[in-house]
């Protein structure tokens, strides 16, 4: 349990210097996109409630220029299950051009949704969007792929179930402070996508 708990805060030590309030983001000739990562919908195609928190500061955080693209990764591996194009239109509904929001349909982890965004979508350069608890784990990946990351929390509310998701985080900072190490290739690459071009070659 030591080496449990040894682990976990030192990811939350080096991940911490890298989480930013929505002011003291950088303008958009600093950052290549905002990386949303996704999480749960319902069957009538809306986001939970994370989700939804995780979008709308994502939205802010485009309106008030941070970045001039975002990525929505998320899990969309079987044909009646898709966070992504649930992500795009709330986006698109408020406004965002479609062209600005791609669509990342395999970030099946949140280590396969930081690598993509550099080897398939070749960002440099990003801010990530999620719940703070989870922004640790996210943060020290992307660190340690070498992109250039700050963090934004979404936490506009309490959630349901939060003591058993932190606990559970720790599990998981674990397990990614290994797979930083090993650095493996997610399970599905595919095509480069420059996060620089039209996000409507992703549709799908």
């Amino acid at each position: 349990m030591t080496v449990v708990f040894g682990i976990n805060a030192y990811v939350k030590h080096i991940a911490s210097t890298l989480i930013i309030t929505p002011d003291k983001s950088e303008s958009p000739s600093e950052v290549d996109c905002i990386l949303v990562l996704g999480c749960g919908v319902y069957e009538d195609g809306s986001p939970c409630p994370m989700l939804e928190d995780r979008l709308k500061r994502a939205v802010e955080l485009y309106n008030s220029g941070v970045a001039p693209k975002i990525i929505m990764s998320g899990d969309h591996g079987q044909e009646f299950y898709d966070e992504v194009n649930v992500m795009k239109n709330y986006a698109t509904n408020r406004g965002i051009p479609a062209e600005d929001v791609f669509m990342d349909h395999a970030g099946f982890s949140t280590y396969e949704s930081v690598y993509r965004a550099k080897e398939i979508f070749c960002a440099k350069r990003i801010v990530v969007v999620t719940q703070q608890y989870h922004l640790y784990r996210a943060l020290y990946i992307a660190n340690c792929l070498g992109l250039e990351a700050k963090g934004v929390s979404s936490d506009y509310r309490a959630y349901a179930g939060q003591s058993y998701r932190d606990a559970r985080e720790i599990a998981a900072r674990c397990k990614d402070f290994l797979t930083c190490v090993l650095k493996p290739e997610p399970e599905f690459m595919g095509d480069i996508i420059p996060v620089s071009g039209n996000g409507n070659t992703t549709a799908g």
